[in-house]
């Protein structure tokens, strides 16, 4: 990937934008895919920041979108940035009070928005369209004859701003500057062996780091991406030998429920496939082991990263070669420096990063900042990594999803990993339910495999086999599927609630 000129992540595909080769494929109507070159694509990122330095919106103003997975997404974010505007991608499954606090708290000067989303806006702040209409993005974009020129960012220029998921209070502005940015999409499609042959499948939403780092990734190293609004396992699959899909992205929780479809994988040509990322949660081995037969010609790639970070960190590769173990997070990028901290031995604590790509800071938050960000540029991500003596990293859990249990401290993703280490267990979950002696106690929510016989006292007798005997889970729930929140993680806030809820019901045992 050769830099943008300009320096501006808004021209990441500079090198390919005049090309005709397919850009994006967008699946927002299933029924009626438009696909956009990317000179076509291009052009339309351009009329988007034309219109808005027509519109009188200056280098710095924020600008949000509140829309589903769909190309007009993408023109807007890429058309902001060159205008030297700062996109806020906006969560839409947040309650509105919390929309409405996030457009607030950037101070907009407008919102792009699906037309049943745009009712969301506050009355004073412009709700720009992309339905039919009067306000809308059709009229509110201004094409141009020739290639606009993108705003030169300097030092500490603001690329994007999204926000964090709030799930443990207001949500917080995350400040990514172009520099920073643009320096690590280079580094991920150096070290991912990413080229113009690739088409990925981005189903997970926009707003969500995962979705928007593959699709940059992918349109930097000049290859197509297949747009879907919303995550469906047999949409999904069909688009794997429809488009002959060579990457495939998602979380965990997305590929299980893909392996459930065996009838539709069972009819359908995988072989295009060669590589299957995944992040924002620990894969189990008996997943993997799935994955790896479903699709035998594909690398599994365990994904780390942290909006607040940059947001990867890790590459695939080894410097020196040695193979990467499979549930390895990676080995740090050339140039991400690393050290753990109050853990045991030194190879395993939290973590804590120093890069380029590392964040300015939180918008208007100097005290949070200050409160995981130290003056020499280390991050402190709260996360909990574990090192191998090869140098391979290997997350372990939050920080703060540790509970104790009877003076005992428990981190949920070691006994998850545990428990899927059972030949009958495809994924696990594991939260605290409030006890009166103990404090709290684990309690598991289990996905079994597919014709699999596995029951609660089997479930707890593995643990205690297994593991030690205060991190057992005390009640079991064997489930189909598992909750997921708004960016396709598991929802641990919701198994909390009815963990607390069970825990009311009647003794926990053990």
């Amino acid at each position: 990937m050769r830099p943008p000129e300009s320096g501006n992540l808004g021209d990441i595909f500079e090198e390919h934008a005049g090309s005709d080769r397919i850009a994006v494929i967008d699946h927002y109507d299933p029924e009626a895919p438009r696909e956009y070159s990317f000179r076509e694509f291009d052009a339309a990122c351009d009329a988007v920041a034309n219109g808005l330095l027509h519109a009188g919106v200056e280098p710095g103003d924020r600008i949000g979108i509140l829309a589903l997975n769909r190309v007009e997404f993408l023109q807007v974010l890429f058309g902001a940035m060159r205008a030297g505007c700062v996109p806020v991608m906006i969560n839409l499954k947040l309650p509105d009070d919390t929309v409405r606090f996030i457009i607030r708290d950037a101070s907009m000067k407008a919102v792009f928005a699906d037309p049943d989303q745009a009712g969301r806006v506050p009355a004073d702040v412009r709700a720009i369209s992309f339905g039919d209409g009067a306000d809308t993005l059709k009229n509110f974009a201004k094409p141009l004859d020739a290639t606009h020129p993108s705003f030169f960012p300097g030092p500490g220029d603001i690329a994007e701003q999204p926000y964090t998921s709030g799930s443990t209070g207001r949500p917080k502005g995350v400040l990514l500057d172009h520099a920073g940015q643009v320096w690590m999409l280079g580094k991920i499609v150096e070290s991912r062996d990413l080229d113009a042959g690739d088409c990925s499948i981005i189903s997970a939403p926009l707003y969500h780091k995962n979705a928007l780092l593959a699709v940059k990734s992918a349109l930097a190293a000049g290859g197509r991406i297949v747009l879907f609004s919303r995550f469906d396992a047999r949409a999904y699959i069909r688009a794997i030998e429809r488009y002959r899909l060579t990457m495939l992205t998602g979380v965990p929780t997305m590929y299980a429920l893909i392996l459930q479809e065996q009838d539709l994988l069972a009819e359908t040509d995988l072989s295009s496939v060669r590589n299957c990322s995944m992040g924002s949660a620990p894969a189990s081995d008996n997943l993997l082991d799935s994955l790896a037969a479903q699709f035998p010609d594909a690398k599994l790639n365990l994904n780390y990263g942290i909006t607040e970070g940059g947001p990867i960190l890790f590459a695939w590769t080894h410097p020196e070669g040695i193979p990467r173990p499979r549930t390895s997070v990676g080995y740090p990028i050339d140039g991400v420096d690393i050290r753990l901290g109050g853990g045991r031995g030194g190879d395993q604590g939290v973590l804590h990063v120093r890069s380029p790509g590392v964040m300015a800071g939180y918008h208007g938050l100097p005290e949070e900042t200050a409160a995981v960000l130290t003056e020499e540029g280390w991050l402190d991500t709260g996360d909990i990594l574990r090192r191998d003596g090869d140098g391979w990293y290997y997350f372990v859990g939050r920080a703060d999803d540790m509970f104790v249990c009877a003076g005992e401290n428990i981190h949920p993703g070691e006994v998850e990993a545990m428990l899927e280490r059972h030949e009958d267990v495809l994924q696990a979950v594991v939260v605290p339910a409030p006890d009166e002696l103990k404090a709290h106690v684990p309690y598991a929510w289990i996905v079994p495999r597919d014709g699999a016989s596995i029951d609660e006292d089997a479930v707890k007798r593995y643990a205690l086999d297994n593991g030690p005997a205060y991190a057992h889970p005390r009640r079991v729930f064997l489930v189909e599927s598992l909750p997921l929140a708004g960016t396709n993680k598991i929802d641990r806030r919701m198994l909390e609630g009815q963990a607390a809820a069970a825990a009311r019901g009647g003794s926990t045992g053990g």
